[in-house]
């Protein structure tokens, strides 16, 4: 094995190549005192970045020639047969620059004991730190989330109230929760690109905007001839959503160390979840089944200026408080991710290379199958209940309620279980499963006329269904580092949208001609495609190899030792400070 120490010196070699390194044997007998002192000497003179480069031994220089240059010292070294050939063969090599911090070799291989890992990533050491304003931001942004996902449900959990005050049938109810789908395909790349350029302040900012511009139009729409202006103002709210869906697993990872990330990502989901158990517990209460639609009208007003006045504490509160990211990164792997120049990133470059990477597009498509059968159950949910039990509004928006925080429990202990483990396909696969058995048997005793067995079995459905959630986005993470995490769970997002509009159209459709069985059922049919697709994605947990190595060469360069493959010398820099 060679060891290889760089710095960065243009005129060590008298100008045969610009990044100087030293090649040396394990038999080598270089003082290892004076070869400390020029180092430091040069590190001092020259002050490297973080900017590494590896190539492939030269077949040349063998075992034979660096024993008879074992003897020359540091500055003679370079003069020797072996030194010129490394020299001429380092001019005339194919550099392959690692914007990343990467050691890159096209040819060799670096072989890590401690990690197993083939290809390594090794990044300087920068310092970490964790701020306690984390979780003001995860609780705000989780807030906003809430009041956006409440408004997407509020018609639809009654709509047979909304229906006779606007007097519209139930398709047109229904795009008023599939508007928040179909917004989100068009924009969601022009937002991942404002993610990546202004940062994901701006684009909370903008989100809580449109969703605070969104619940004031809703307010002049309390009138039976007023659809059209209701129906903009929730189309103002599915902007917003664009700007916030995706956010969680892309925070956790900017605020949160290592060992809390997934339960970050897991209590931005669930914020989102909040919302919806909200949308399906109070509109019910809010706006009672009355004849009187004078009476009616008020009481949706009401319920229009309640969620109007908090969508404007949340987007006042974002102004104020909301901070782009901390001061210093919270684990090695966001270090070697801030290291990206911005004039070396492409946002085009970045999709296309996700859209190249198989495990993520099986993960995709398998999150779309399983987010969009939990829409279209979520959108039809009184329909379901309806027409198994007349007259139960309310209980079907207790039911929904039950989903959900069955859902919320399930997406913090989802959350908690891979920070512990770091299982991500294993938990994946199995949660997956358990929402295709737990569909099954939903499905199975709707129509056994007991409401409160429909509620242990809608339980049972929303904690794995909606506990898959933060387990997508995290797994996401995983297989596309370094990536951005808002540009892979925008695409999981748009698949879910896609596959979302598609299943509550079809099982709309189906449950008039059919009845809710067989709408269940096809829900079913490709919950069960998912859960297969899943058992053939990879598991290639690329952060979690990057934190690793990160640590491990921190540990080695703090004990004074090596790894007996590749050592890189290097001057961190700190992160410059954000407000």
């Amino acid at each position: 094995m060679y060891y290889i120490l760089e710095v960065t010196c243009p005129t060590l070699l008298s100008g045969l190549f610009e990044d100087a390194i030293f090649l040396l044997q394990p038999v080598c007998t270089l003082d290892s005192k004076l070869l400390a002192q020029k180092l430091r000497s040069l590190n001092t003179s020259h002050a490297p970045g973080a900017h590494f480069e590896t190539f492939k031994m030269p077949q040349n220089i063998t075992s034979k020639d660096n024993h008879a240059n074992s003897e020359l010292g540091l500055e003679e070294w370079p003069c020797s047969k072996a030194g010129i050939d490394s020299a001429l063969g380092l001019a005339t090599s194919q550099w392959n620059p690692g914007p990343l911090g990467r050691a890159i070799s096209s040819g060799s291989r670096l072989d890590i004991q401690a990690s197993q890992i083939e290809r390594a990533e090794l990044v300087p050491k920068t310092e970490i730190k964790l701020y306690h304003r984390r979780w003001i931001m995860l609780f705000l942004f989780s807030a906003v989330s809430a009041s956006n996902a409440f408004m997407w449900l509020q018609y639809g959990i009654i709509s047979n109230i909304f229906m006779r005050f606007y007097n519209i049938d139930s398709f047109a109810i229904d795009w008023l929760g599939m508007i928040y789908l179909l917004t989100y395909i068009p924009l969601i790349l022009p937002v991942l690109w404002l993610l990546k350029n202004r940062g994901i302040r701006d684009v909370i900012l903008i989100g809580s905007a449109f969703n605070c511009i969104g619940a004031w139009i809703k307010i002049g729409s309390a009138s039976p001839n007023m659809f059209l202006l209701t129906f903009l103002g929730q189309f103002m709210c599915s902007v917003g959503t664009v700007f916030i869906l995706g956010i969680p697993s892309y925070l956790a990872s900017v605020w949160f160390g290592e060992k809390e990330v997934s339960t970050a990502c897991s209590i931005g989901v669930v914020g989102n979840q909040l919302g919806i158990a909200i949308g399906f517990l109070v509109p019910p209460i809010l706006v009672p089944n009355v004849d009187d639609m004078d009476e009616l009208a008020h009481h949706i007003s009401i319920m229009f200026y309640i969620t109007a006045a908090v969508a404007t504490l949340l987007f006042i509160l974002v102004v104020c408080v909301f901070q782009e990211r901390p001061t210093l990164p919270p684990t090695q792997a966001q270090a070697t991710a801030r290291s990206i120049p911005p004039e070396q990133y492409s946002y085009t470059a970045s999709v296309l290379r996700l859209l190249r990477n198989r495990p993520f597009i099986l993960l995709i498509i398998t999150y779309g199958l399983n987010v969009g059968c939990f829409y279209a159950v979520g959108t039809l949910l009184n329909r379901i209940i309806i027409e198994h039990y007349p007259g139960e509004e309310v209980n079907a928006g207790r039911i929904g309620l039950t989903i959900v925080i069955a859902g919320m429990v399930g997406s913090l202990i989802c959350g908690i279980w891979l920070d512990k483990t770091k299982t991500y396909k294993q938990t994946t696969l199995a949660v997956y499963f358990m929402s295709l058995v737990g569909m099954i048997v939903f499905a199975a005793t709707l129509s056994l006329g007991h409401l409160w067995v429909v509620f242990i079995t809608a339980g049972a459905l929303g904690f794995f269904m909606t506990g898959y959630l933060p387990l997508g986005f995290e797994f996401a993470v995983e297989l596309t580092y370094p990536e951005s995490e808002g540009t892979s769970s925008g695409l999981l997002n748009c698949s879910a949208q896609v596959f979302g509009i598609i299943f509550t159209i079809s099982q709309g459709k189906i449950i008039d001609r059919f009845g809710t069985l067989a709408g269940n059922i096809f829900l079913c049919v490709f919950l069960l495609i998912g859960t297969v697709m899943t058992g053939l994605i990879k598991s290639d947990l690329r952060r979690q190899k990057a934190n690793m190595l990160a640590k491990a060469a921190a540990a080695k360069q703090m004990s004074g030792q090596d790894y007996g493959t590749t050592t890189l010398i290097s001057n961190p820099q700190t992160p410059p400070s954000q407000a």
